[in-house]
């Protein structure tokens, strides 16, 4: 190797393609919070179309998106419905609760993905003195879980049930296009029972910066209110939305070759004395593995590899977490596997 550094820590840190430079470098612009800006505009109805829906908001973030999501579907003292290991739960800053009022109940499932039979016992009786459900919130793929993907009649039936009840279904779809891939199927047919669904241009996607939410003109019309209470009105971000037109047409097709190296990696790791994984459970670019077999915490196995230029990131005291991307190609990825050998002391 040339002593590059290898980065497995997220899909987040891709660099911007020479078409996306070129874009935001040539992109007509105005003041979006006056509804102005033509490549933001351009942005937000070509995503509408690709999933189906009335209209679309771009936002600064996933974290900001879903939170919008939440605040225009819930009042305060509400409760959402969502997985243990969610992102929503644990990686947005207690935001639903701090800012928009509500209280999590957290329902665990295996390998992340919700069914039915677990969210209907979580829904709270009608009862005055008691928090009411309000929204259950999905996420596909699940980061957590090892970017698992929820099959698309479960994700329908789950949409189905809830309305039937009386509550509305939200999607953290940061990594749909991920799951669309792995699925074979189309984004739009996939979610098209949520109520709302965030989604990122700036993971697997490889924008620099942004994320989106799609729904309805009446509900993207709240979230455009909310967006601006929480900071996110921004100016002349056709600079940016004309990344995110490049990702969104682009990044899907590059998706595949991600799966692959995820699963080359996993295969890999599989073959380490000590690493704990089962390649087949990898569907998509995330994979995490168990490293307390090898006599070493997660933290300082990631700081035994990152001295050795590799970069991956510590889940908990046990596991550890690498993600493929655009920007790592299957020598980098077979590298890492020999410098992890190498970490663990086996002769690779």
């Amino acid at each position: 190797m040339d002593g590059r550094v290898i980065d497995l820590r997220s899909d987040t840190v891709t660099r911007p393609s020479l078409a996306m430079r070129q874009a935001m470098a040539e992109a007509e612009v105005g003041d979006d919070v006056y509804l102005e800006d033509p490549t933001v505009n351009r942005l937000q109805s070509r995503a509408a179309e690709i999933f189906g829906r009335e209209a679309a908001l771009f936002v600064p973030s996933g974290s900001m998106g879903n939170l919008t999501c939440i605040m225009a579907q819930t009042t305060r003292g509400q409760e959402v419905i969502c997985e243990a290991a969610g992102h929503i739960y644990n990686y947005e800053m207690a935001s639903m609760s701090a800012l928009g009022g509500v209280l999590p109940r957290v329902v665990p499932a295996k390998d992340g993905i919700l069914t039915w039979e677990q969210i209907g016992p979580a829904i709270r009786e009608k009862a005055y003195h008691k928090s009411q459900t309000a929204l259950v919130a999905l996420e596909n793929t699940h980061n957590m879980a090892g970017g698992t993907v929820y099959p698309t009649p479960l994700a329908h039936e789950i949409c189905d049930r809830a309305h039937e009840a009386g509550l509305r279904v939200h999607l953290d779809g940061a990594r749909i296009f991920n799951a669309a891939v792995y699925l074979g199927e189309k984004v739009g047919d996939m979610t098209k029972n949520f109520d709302s669904v965030q989604f990122c241009l700036s993971k697997g996607l490889g924008a620099p910066v942004g994320s989106m939410i799609v729904g309805s003109n009446e509900f993207i019309e709240r979230c455009r209110v909310i967006r601006k209470m929480l900071g996110g009105g921004m100016r002349q971000v056709g600079v940016l939305a004309a990344a995110g037109l490049v990702a969104l047409e682009d990044g899907p097709k590059l998706l595949p070759t991600d799966h692959e190296n995820a699963q080359n990696l996993a295969q890999g790791l599989a073959k380490i004395p000590g690493i704990q994984i089962d390649p087949r459970k990898v569907q998509t670019n995330i994979v995490i593995f168990d490293v307390s077999k090898t006599g070493l915490t997660a933290p300082k196995f990631v700081e035994r590899l990152h001295k050795r230029q590799v970069l991956t990131g510590a889940v908990d005291a046990t596991r550890v977490r690498v993600v493929t991307h655009r920007d790592v190609n299957r020598a980098d990825c077979e590298e890492a596997v020999r410098i992890i050998g190498e970490v663990v002391g086996v002769g690779y």
